[in-house]
């Protein structure tokens, strides 16, 4: 099912069961209280001293507002190759670049329910990079950020697991930086 869209409209690619694109749909209609299952990217950025950058999300975000989560995330747009649109919305959300981009959970996948309904229900696979410039957030994205050690991050996962986006949370139990950190 394809959606036609309007210029400059964001779509999101939307998928089948087994994770094969059926379609787009526009991104601003597709996060709601039954949300189908689309594809998206989480992105950790490391520093030269291996602290993990962690964002909370602006607080006129549609889902999870006001919450910390990992860098950056986003959604491909249809023909999109992955890595260009990582690079895309590390420019866009935070302003800056990455370098030794590697994907680290190529399968990943979940769904969650925000506590105003919405719904999260995306593929996403998981990257992790080192940050290559100056750190630049826009603000219609993230409220705050702060660089922390990946031991202190996962301590804090496993303490306060209500204050981080459930992604964040289910990425670390898989993501090596963050599983071995104790």
């Amino acid at each position: 099912m394809s959606l036609r869209a309007v210029p400059d409209e964001e779509l999101v690619v939307l998928l089948d069961a087994d994770g094969e694109a059926i379609g787009s749909a526009p991104k601003a209609t597709v996060h709601t209280d039954a949300t189908p299952l689309h594809l998206a990217f989480s992105c950790h950025l490391l520093d030269a001293e291996g602290r993990m950058l962690v964002t909370r999300r602006a607080l006129t975000k549609v889902a999870w507002p006001g919450v910390w989560t990992n860098s950056c995330c986003g959604h491909p747009a249809p023909g999109e190759a992955m890595e260009d649109a990582v690079r895309r919305r590390l420019r866009d959300e935070l302003g800056t670049g990455v370098v030794d981009l590697e994907l680290v959970l190529p399968a990943f996948s979940y769904r969650a329910v925000d506590a105003s309904g919405i719904v999260e229900h995306e593929r996403c696979p998981v990257y992790v990079g080192r940050i290559d410039g100056p750190l630049e957030p826009n603000p219609a994205e993230v409220a705050e950020w702060q660089w922390v050690e990946p031991e202190r991050l996962a301590q804090a996962l496993r303490a306060t697991p209500w204050a981080f986006s459930p992604w964040l949370v289910l990425q670390a139990e898989q993501l090596p930086v963050l599983a071995g950190a104790s």
